[in-house]
């Protein structure tokens, strides 16, 4: 049982109705400023509020995407093609739900096809999409891997995430160099430990036919 990705069309458009408008967004950075003990009003603040608000539209833009949506078009002329489909080493950007701050780091994602393929590109939108929102690690790996296994239902799907959280690194305990790792692994990728060490090797470089290309 997947869980669910989207909000159903009659919550989301009441979220949308409650949403506050731009100029509310631009006021509430401007209160954040001065409870901060500084002026909104002097030169080099006066365009901070309007700098954040289109920063957040770029940073939380996940929420406006259907994953779903991304993953639809897929492809059956494969050739028979039945191996593991690995992308290792996309660029991860999120943000802490808890202090609102970055998370960044890679994402590995992979699956076994049965019968269709997806496009490359759209694994990473998706691991894009869902980085795109407030998260926390251990919710954004499973959401990926359960997103590509609702639509294209494949043999397995294989997510791994590796991290560093600036909510510990530049706050707090103030760790830095802490990476966090986790990881989500459905059908195949769970019940055989052979594929899942196949899919292990391969995101770390050391497959033999890497390794002798």
């Amino acid at each position: 049982m997947t869980e669910q990705i989207t909000l159903p069309p009659e919550l989301r458009d009441a979220a949308t109705s409650l949403r506050p408008s731009r100029a509310e967004a631009e006021e509430a950075v401007r209160v954040l400023l001065r409870w901060a003990g500084d002026d909104p009003n002097r030169e080099g603040l006066v365009g901070t509020p309007e700098r954040v608000v289109r920063a957040y539209e770029e940073f939380f833009a996940g929420y406006e995407q259907d994953p779903v949506d991304i993953l639809q078009r897929t492809f059956e002329e494969t050739d028979g093609y039945d191996e593991m489909v690995v992308l290792r080493d996309i660029r991860l950007e999120s943000h802490c739900e808890h202090h609102m701050v970055p998370i960044i780091g890679k994402a590995h994602v992979a699956y076994l096809p049965d019968r269709r393929v997806v496009g490359i590109s759209k694994l990473a939108r998706v691991v894009e999409v869902f980085a795109k929102r407030l998260q926390i690690q251990e919710k954004l790996t499973s959401q990926i891997a359960n997103a590509i296994n609702e639509v294209l239902q494949p043999k397995g799907v294989a997510v791994v995430i590796e991290a560093a959280h600036e909510c510990m690194t530049t706050r707090g305990i103030h760790k830095p160099g802490v990476t966090m790792v986790t990881s989500r692994m459905l059908g195949a990728f769970r019940n055989s430990p052979v594929t899942r060490r196949e899919f292990m090797a391969l995101i770390q470089g050391r497959h033999e036919g890497l390794s002798n290309a």
